[in-house]
């Protein structure tokens, strides 16, 4: 189904202070909400199922920015990249800065409407840590990664987190119901386990569950935050 928005795509590049990201930002018209797909395996540009789950989600009207949590150079080395990819510390910090970065410069992602955040593979690590930090992230959907990575963050996890893992990969399985046990601050959780696959993006029916389970997932949690927060701005004024 084509989408009834229109939208204004665009390359953005994002000085972190800690190395400079780069990702795709896509504002549709009159949107209502805003997600970051945070990727920490780098080359982002090549991983099209971050571009159908944001697509499923610009459908709805609700902004996206796909990031990329390696820079050019650490991609350009395989060293780097390795290295990078299990630094979760530096990935989670600057994902803190990309959202800080979208809130002042998505005109929809103000102070009525919560963000959400989606992880795949080692960005799921370090969408769970931010998500910790922070008190303007209202969902969080974790796609392919190893959440229990997380550890210690879990706990302080107030957002509604939904893990998705392949049903045939038992190892990751296990890992995404060990995180689900942790979360128990969350607003709501949930494991989905995508039959028949051991990656999830393995197949193009899987990758489109997935943003299925994705748009869901926002729509119900991002809606009722920022139903919340206009309820309350409300209030104050009378």
């Amino acid at each position: 189904m084509a989408s009834i928005y229109s939208v204004i795509e665009e390359t953005v590049r994002i000085d972190t202070g800690l190395g400079t990201v780069y990702g795709t930002l896509a504002i549709p018209e009159r949107a209502w909400g805003a997600v970051l797909l945070a990727d920490g395996t780098g080359r982002v540009q090549y991983h099209p199922h971050d571009e159908c789950i944001a697509a499923s989600l610009q459908d709805l009207g609700i902004a996206t920015l796909v990031i990329d949590l390696l820079t050019p150079e650490e991609e350009d080395s395989d060293d780097n990249v390795s290295r990078r990819r299990l630094d979760f510390r530096l990935l989670t910090e600057r994902l803190n800065v990309a959202t800080d970065w979208m809130n002042d410069n998505c005109e929809c992602a103000g102070k009525d409407v919560r963000i959400g955040y989606v992880g795949t593979s080692l960005g799921s690590i370090a969408a769970l840590r931010a998500a910790a930090e922070r008190s303007d992230i209202a969902a969080v959907f974790s796609c392919g990664g190893r959440p229990d990575w997380a550890g210690d963050a879990l706990p302080h996890v107030s957002a509604a987190t939904l893990l998705a893992v392949g049903e045939l990969d038992i190892a990751m399985v296990e890992s995404n119901y060990a995180a689900y046990d942790r979360l128990e601050r969350a607003f709501r959780r949930e494991v989905a386990v995508i039959p028949q696959v051991a990656d999830i993006f393995d197949t193009p029916e899987a990758i489109n569950l997935v943003s299925k389970l994705a748009s869901r997932w926002f729509v119900r949690y991002l809606g009722a935050a920022a139903s919340t927060h206009r309820q309350q701005d409300i209030g104050r004024r009378i």
